[in-house]
């Protein structure tokens, strides 16, 4: 009996520095989705893509190290996205990354939102910012997002109970579409080799 195919697991940080609090947040909750399902995790770290995106305003212009971050995204069986709040937004550099996805390149993508900001005033912009954006692309945005502020980490580390309760609740809430999705993939897959 062969097992299904690993599950595209896709994390996006918006974070500007390394380390960062965005990245050690989608990498938290990767590895909470990997600990419940067979997959495949990778990370895109826009801060590293920062100056190969500056002043691009096409997507035939970018170099291929881009390119292939955004395949990847594209062709993610799930995203997990997380940026930091700036202005009570995502940043420029997370919007303009995603302003080069292809408009249908995500419809019916399970995605977990998440944002780390300098304070709980800001936690309404998952909702108010994150699902609008990723609703354009007719993903498939998951219930519970999850908001972290800078007292929530120790360093570049997760470390408070509520937060890490939080993420796990969020991918338990998920995991019945991760899973139905999981088995769609594999399903499709099988099709393609027969």
């Amino acid at each position: 009996m062969t097992h299904p195919p690993p599950l595209r697991v896709v994390a996006v940080s918006g974070g500007l520095q390394r380390p960062s609090k965005a990245a050690a947040l989608v990498e938290h909750l990767s590895k909470l989705i990997a600990a419940e399902l067979h997959c495949e995790p990778q990370l895109v770290e826009l801060g590293q893509l920062a100056p190969q995106l500056a002043g691009t305003v096409r997507r035939s212009e970018l170099p291929v190290s881009v390119e292939l971050d955004l395949a990847a995204v594209e062709n993610a069986d799930v995203l997990v996205v997380a940026t930091p709040v700036y202005r009570g937004s995502y940043t420029g550099l997370f919007k303009h990354f995603f302003d080069f996805i292809h408009q249908d390149a995500l419809i019916d993508t399970p995605v977990l939102l998440a944002a780390t900001g300098g304070s709980e005033r800001h936690a309404l912009m998952i909702d108010h910012q994150l699902r609008p954006l990723f609703s354009f692309f007719q993903a498939r945005t998951l219930p519970l997002g999850v908001y972290a502020t800078d007292r929530d980490f120790v360093g570049h580390a997760l470390d408070n109970a509520d937060l890490l309760e939080r993420a796990r609740l969020a991918v338990e809430r998920a995991l019945p579409v991760l899973e139905l999705t999981h088995r769609a993939a594999a399903s499709s897959n099988r099709t393609i080799a027969a």
